[in-house]
């Protein structure tokens, strides 16, 4: 590509023009109309002093995959800045997204038997195809596809929608669908998405409403604390436009603004690292914005400040930053750590629920994140059957202990969800089954649609805390009952797995805490209450210690923190204690707060 040096001093960190290569399509797939492919080519590139080093392969990234080097495939990912056309994406974007993948394997060919199952057909329609109802059809977009490879797209996202029918609301999975296009076939490009829409380690793709908002809510905080300066100037520009305006499109300054050439690399990283990358991206291109209305007349306050929002996606149309220095500026971007944006996220999320109780008027359960995922196909249908299962006597003892509770007695759908899968608990603690369906009322309403089964009890697997990890540690959430040997019965919801212990953050230590603000504590008697997180009802920063949900080690089990510990177990599960904590604003849960266990039981939740 020619780099003219006369005019390098004046295009000095600025987009300078446009050129087609004529060996530019060797990487892309047959459905990509190749020749409106641009590249961009920047002047303010620092030439470097002797031999650059040579892009890495797939081979050696594999090699690390498969030895489980994350952090080192994470830097690579970062650095190696490969062409547009370059073939690797073909082999290493099916290859990122599949180490995400939470279920087993597809089998081969069983993408098209969905195909066919949902058209009757493998043929492509000439015909257009009705989108699923979760697809934003303002934000279609195609990139460089072809007729053919937006019927690809169109098709793709409706098999998705049959195989995943709790799939919403999610307005970015039809751009990603098509940038997936333009590297791989159709049947890898839904392997891949299945894999990002399933994944639980990372979040890639929101696929309800409420996600949808928490998302671009999370953005706000964290540019309210991390460009302060360019978030000030946006409220001062636009004193009549709300802030939450601008930054509800804070996803297509990326998707729909950004050029295809710096969409591709962020989208080797994004791939591997998840919806965070975006975060940061979204950082810096406020902070570009904020220094080009400073300098630049095009940019002018006067004629941005009526349509700052769209001004924004134009902006980003003409990035005046290369790809590699955006990515170089984002992952620059200090104290954005993936703990940190996962605590201000749970915080968002548990605000939003507890602003939508089930009614007014007192204290409420608060709805779950999935009670927008509900009134789908073929959930509905099993929610429908399994309401025919239930009896008289249970709805009118499930509608008594709402009352009794002062909540509103939920309808025949919610009784539905919550009372046919406690059938499988038949816990030796709590024989009382109307304590069982307080219990079960309180947990999240995705969570009752799932069967319980007991992965650990001290009768049958013995006090030791090593096999609790061993039974236990796998399984995402948790529901923690204890029997004293006084009788008091209480517990906790848990809502990450255990085994986060083991995980270290982006520095290498442990972190000492883990866990979300779904997690709550419970007690069954002498007394029956629930003891939410303290974060639920609060609208600002409680600070570090009232976010301690769960701690364990070799040698102890800790529920809550903060001026005591809501419930410690030791490594023989024999002895614990309780105290009142800031993270869950609870009384100790037995009066005299040591307590000798005469039974643990832990159940999982199949499915969830």
């Amino acid at each position: 590509m020619p780099h003219n040096r006369d005019t390098a001093s004046a295009q000095a960190d600025k987009l300078s023009g446009i050129e087609e290569e004529s060996d530019l399509y060797e990487g892309f797939a047959p459905h990509v109309e190749t020749s409106e492919i641009k590249v961009l080519d920047f002047y303010n590139i620092p030439k470097q002093t002797g031999k650059e080093p040579a892009l890495r392969t797939f081979t050696e990234i594999k090699q690390l995959l498969d030895q489980g080097k994350k952090r080192e495939v994470k830097n690579i990912l970062r650095e190696n800045s490969w062409p547009i056309n370059s073939p690797i994406r073909s082999q290493l974007w099916p290859t990122l997204c599949a180490q995400h993948q939470s279920k087993p394997q597809m089998v081969d060919g069983f993408y098209w038997e969905m195909v066919h199952q949902v058209f009757g057909t493998t043929e492509l329609s000439e015909k257009p195809i009705m989108l699923p109802a979760f697809v934003d059809a303002a934000h279609c977009l195609p990139y460089h596809l072809t007729r053919t490879g937006r019927s690809v797209a169109d098709r793709i996202v409706n098999v998705l929608a049959y195989d995943c029918p709790d799939i919403t609301y999610s307005p970015v999975l039809y751009p990603i669908t098509s940038i997936l296009l333009h590297f791989m076939s159709e049947e890898e490009a839904y392997h891949c998405l299945a894999a990002l829409v399933g994944s639980k380690e990372k979040v890639f793709i929101n696929q309800t409403k409420l996600l949808h908002e928490v998302t671009w809510k999370t953005v706000m905080q964290i540019a309210k604390k991390h460009q302060k300066s360019s978030v000030s100037y946006f409220q001062r520009l636009c004193p009549g436009v709300k802030l939450e305006r601008v930054f509800m499109d804070w996803c297509w300054w990326i998707l729909a603004g950004l050029p295809f050439q710096h969409l591709v690399r962020i989208m080797d990283c994004y791939f591997h690292e998840g919806i965070k990358v975006l975060y940061r991206i979204a950082l810096v291109i406020i902070n570009l914005f904020h220094k080009e209305c400073q300098s630049n007349n095009e940019w002018n306050p006067d004629n941005i400040k009526n349509d700052i929002a769209n001004a924004l996606i134009k902006f980003c149309k003409k990035i005046p930053v290369s790809p590699a220095k955006l990515l170089h500026a984002a992952f620059s971007i200090r104290g954005l750590s993936s703990t940190y944006i996962s605590r201000i996220f749970i915080k968002t999320e548990m605000l939003l629920k507890s602003r939508s109780v089930l009614n007014s008027g007192n204290k409420q359960l608060v709805k779950s994140r999935s009670s927008d995922n509900l009134p789908t196909s073929q959930s509905q249908v099993n929610i429908q059957m399994m309401s025919h299962t239930l009896t008289i006597r249970e709805r009118v003892m499930h509608t008594e202990t709402c009352r009794n509770m002062g909540q509103k007695s939920p309808g025949p759908r919610a009784i539905a969800m919550g009372s046919y899968p406690i059938h499988n608990l038949k816990s030796q603690i709590c024989s009382c089954e109307e304590s069982l369906f307080t219990l079960w009322s309180w947990l999240p309403v995705r969570i009752t649609m799932y069967q319980p089964v007991l992965l650990y009890t001290t009768e049958e697997h013995g006090c030791s805390l090593t096999t609790f990890y061993v039974r236990v540690e796998q399984h995402e959430p948790t529901l923690m009952m204890i029997k004293t040997c006084n009788n008091e019965v209480f517990g906790a919801y848990c809502s990450s797995r255990w085994f986060e212990r083991n995980i270290k953050d982006d520095k290498g230590q442990r972190q000492a805490y883990f866990g979300t603000g779904e997690t709550f504590l419970f007690s069954l008697y002498p007394e029956r209450a629930k003891y939410p997180w303290v974060g639920i009802a609060a609208d600002k920063d409680l600070g570090h210690s009232s976010e301690l949900f769960m701690a364990a080690d070799a040698k102890m089990i800790t529920i809550g923190g903060g001026e005591g510990q809501a419930i410690w177990m030791d490594e023989n599960i024999r002895f614990g204690k309780t105290d009142s904590c800031k993270t869950f604003n609870n009384p100790p849960l037995c009066p005299s707060g040591d307590f000798e266990i005469r039974v643990l039981e832990v159940y999982g939740f199949v499915g969830a």
